[in-house]
Order: structure tokens, then C-alpha cells, then sequence
């Protein structure tokens, strides 16, 4: 590998794709070689906002003319864990964005691939490079708030379109097969991943799903897991029908001895005897490896520093057993067991 990675992406659907390409463009390690999507106007967006000048309608064929060192995956969550196995296949370190996958069998694919190919997958989860995540994880970890026995993290806006996400992303977004559900699939993920990293595995998931708001759409429109351990709980909300963001985007860590909020603001609240009423934490700057999912996926790669672990393949697959368990206990009404059955 030389000292500015070969980077290329397949898929530019998901509208994340543009931030984490201009972190690419912004970083020293490495640099945008190539980009592969059928969409001409995607891969006219790619050239004339990134200057990448290598762009393929097959991402086939890219893998197989461009030498990468890398490569990013930013498809529809079915798409993109197919062009996931194609790159780990080749042996090339991938990074693709949340959820992993539209199901946990394309999940157990994936994680079977990287380990088969002896190849780094990473999960890329956005709130994963909020200095007052980190934080909260940090002082998490070190017991300044006892044991942690429940998380809850909520994500809610008005709707895709509403947001003004492009149509290239809400045509799958509003596709059950290509997102592999509806606000469950899209926002639920988060404190399924966020519970698992905390928490570990539950031993039951319970799902509320229901389109209360969105009439247009075939999908839920909001969704509430509750993730059930022996000593320990989590919920994780969704919605795609919240007016205004007072509450969107915020983590909660409950722990013996505190309590810790996590603002999407940048914000780390802690509650505790001494401070019944919460106290605002001073949250330091993330270290220059875990600024962004570029820097900590490509430092990673030239120097070997660590992922974080939220991003760990492995994670990222267990967050998708709970998401379907999700989807199943809402379909059923009742409680679904994990692990689940393995599908063939």
C-alpha cells in the first residue's frame, strides 16, 4: 500500500455517500480513484463534485480494471451487501454504510466473506465519530456511571422526502425489498447497534411497527424495539413522522451510579448523586483517527490503528439479527427469542 490509499466506491445511492467522499477528498491518506454506479447522473455528480475522473456503470467491471486499496459501499442496503461480498471476494478492505444489509442472511454472507477472504469489513455508523459518543463510551467503560443497565436511543425526523433526501435514496428507502423495511430498518439500527456494543446480545426482542402518519408509504412509519437481557434492557425508537427535532437523535446510558445523555448537538449530560439534576461534561476532541469513518477506516488500514468497536463487522451483524427479530415480533405480536434459526 503506498502512503495515499487507492480508494474506490461502489454505489452512490445513499445520500451519506457525499460527506464521507468529501472527507475522502479533505484526507491525506488517501484519495478517490474510482466510482461505479448505473446512475449517469451519479457518476457526473462524483467527477464534477470530487474530481474523480475513473467511473464505471459496472461495478464489476471497476473492481476488475481499477488496482484498489479500498473501497467504500454506499448502494441500497439489498445492492449493497451483494457489491460487499464482490469486493471482500477480491480481497479488498471495505467500509459500507449502516445498516449492513436489508437481512441477516445477507449480513451472515458478508461477515462470512471477511472472514473467509481474511479481509477487513467495517461498518460505518455516523454517530459513531461524535466526540460525545466517544466520550460516553469512554467514561462508560471506566464505571463512572456503575454497571450500565439500559440504553435507549432514539432517531425521528418527518420523512425522507420531507428531509430532502435525494430520489435516488428515497426510491429504496420506500422499497421494503431494497431497505429491507421501513423507519425500522432506517433508524431503529442505531440502538440496536448502540445496545449491542453496551450490552451485548438480548436474549428476546419485542417490536411495536405501525404506519400512523405516512399514508402514501407501504412501510412502518415508526418503530419501538424492546431488547430484553437476564440483568439489562435497551429500546431503540424510530420514526419518519416527528415534527421538529427535540428529540431526534438522542442516546441515553443508565447506569447504577449516573445517568448519561447524548445530544446530537455535541452536548454529554451526566446525572449523579452530586448533580441530581444533570451537569454538563466537558467532551475533549476525538482523537485524529476516530474524527471521521474515513480517518479511522484508513488509518486503520497504513498504521493499524484500532476500529472502533461499534464498527466491528461482527456488531454490525448481531444489530441486524435484532433488527429482523424486530420486524418478526411486530408481524407476530409477541416476543421473538434470539439467536434465531439460521436460513439457508
Amino acid at each position: 500500500m503506498t502512503d495515499s490509499l487507492k480508494v474506490g466506491v461502489l454505489g452512490m445511492t445513499h445520500d451519506h455517500v457525499w460527506s464521507n467522499l468529501h472527507d475522502l477528498k479533505n484526507s491525506s491518506l488517501g484519495h478517490l480513484a474510482a466510482a461505479a454506479d448505473p446512475h449517469e447522473v451519479l457518476r457526473a455528480q462524483v467527477q464534477a463534485d470530487i474530481g474523480c475522473e475513473r467511473v464505471y456503470a459496472d461495478p464489476a467491471e471497476m473492481l476488475d480494471q481499477e488496482d484498489l486499496d479500498a473501497v467504500y459501499v454506499f448502494g441500497d442496503n439489498r445492492g449493497g451487501a451483494t457489491l460487499t461480498c464482490m469486493a471482500l471476494a477480491r480481497g479488498i478492505p471495505t467500509m459500507v454504510e449502516k445498516p449492513m444489509a436489508s437481512t441477516l442472511q445477507e449480513a451472515d454472507a458478508m461477515l462470512a466473506a471477511s472472514r473467509t477472504h481474511d479481509t477487513l469489513l467495517m461498518i460505518n455508523w455516523p454517530f459513531a465519530w461524535w466526540p460525545q459518543l466517544q466520550h460516553a463510551f469512554h467514561m462508560a467503560e471506566a464505571g463512572d456511571i456503575g454497571r450500565v443497565f439500559s440504553t435507549k436511543y432514539r432517531s425521528a425526523h418527518n420523512g425522507p422526502r420531507e428531509l430532502g433526501c435525494s430520489e435516488f435514496f428515497c426510491d429504496w428507502l420506500y422499497d421494503s425489498e431494497r431497505n429491507g423495511a421501513g423507519a425500522l430498518m432506517d433508524y431503529c439500527c442505531y440502538g440496536a447497534a448502540l445496545a449491542r456494543y453496551m450490552l451485548g446480545s438480548p436474549s428476546r426482542v419485542t417490536g411495536i411497527t405501525s404506519r400512523l402518519v405516512k399514508d402514501f408509504v407501504a412501510q412502518e412509519d415508526n418503530a419501538i424495539l424492546v431488547l430484553s437481557y437476564p440483568d439489562a434492557m435497551a429500546v431503540t425508537e424510530a420514526s419518519w413522522s416527528q415534527i421538529g427535532h427535540l428529540t431526534s437523535y438522542t442516546g441515553v446510558f443508565y447506569g447504577t451510579a449516573g445517568t448519561l445523555v447524548i445530544h446530537n448537538t455535541g452536548r454529554l449530560q451526566l446525572a449523579n448523586e452530586e448533580h441530581d439534576d444533570g451537569t454538563d461534561v466537558e467532551v475533549p476532541p476525538s482523537p485524529a483517527h476516530l474524527e471521521s469513518a474515513t480517518a479511522c477506516f484508513l488509518s486503520h488500514l497504513l498504521h493499524g490503528t484500532p476500529i472502533l468497536p461499534l464498527c466491528d463487522a461482527r456488531v454490525g451483524r448481531d444489530a441486524q439479527e435484532i433488527l429482523e427479530a424486530g420486524l418478526m415480533s411486530g408481524a407476530r405480536g409477541q416476543a421473538v427469542s434470539l439467536p434465531l434459526p439460521l436460513q439457508q
